[in-house]
């Protein structure tokens, strides 16, 4: 979802780089980069989504110069607040 708007992407690939750019965000206000998140877990609303959502998160973490990409899980779930396609947690850690 768009922070500023309220609105959320209608595509899948979009929604996750609207996720991806709001954990950057929330990260960057502690003073940490996208390089510092050690672990990610990616809700998603249908598991057929894992290939787009995941060159999408492959695209952020490389134009983010991630030196590798976080261990990460990816869930499938019955449904999200306000039906989006996918959330995403992180865990940053400050080195």
């Amino acid at each position: 979802m768009n922070p500023a708007t309220g609105e959320v992407p209608a595509d899948i690939v979009a929604q996750a780089r609207q996720s991806l750019e709001n954990v950057k965000a929330i990260i960057e206000k502690a003073g940490l980069t996208a390089a510092d998140i050690v672990k990610t877990t990616v809700f998603v609303k249908d598991l057929n989504d894992f290939s787009a959502v995941n060159a999408e998160y492959e695209r952020f973490f490389k134009e983010n110069n991630h030196p590798n990409f976080p261990a990460r899980s990816c869930v499938e779930v019955a449904r999200l607040p306000k039906d989006v396609g996918l959330e995403i947690e992180a865990i940053a850690v400050r080195k």
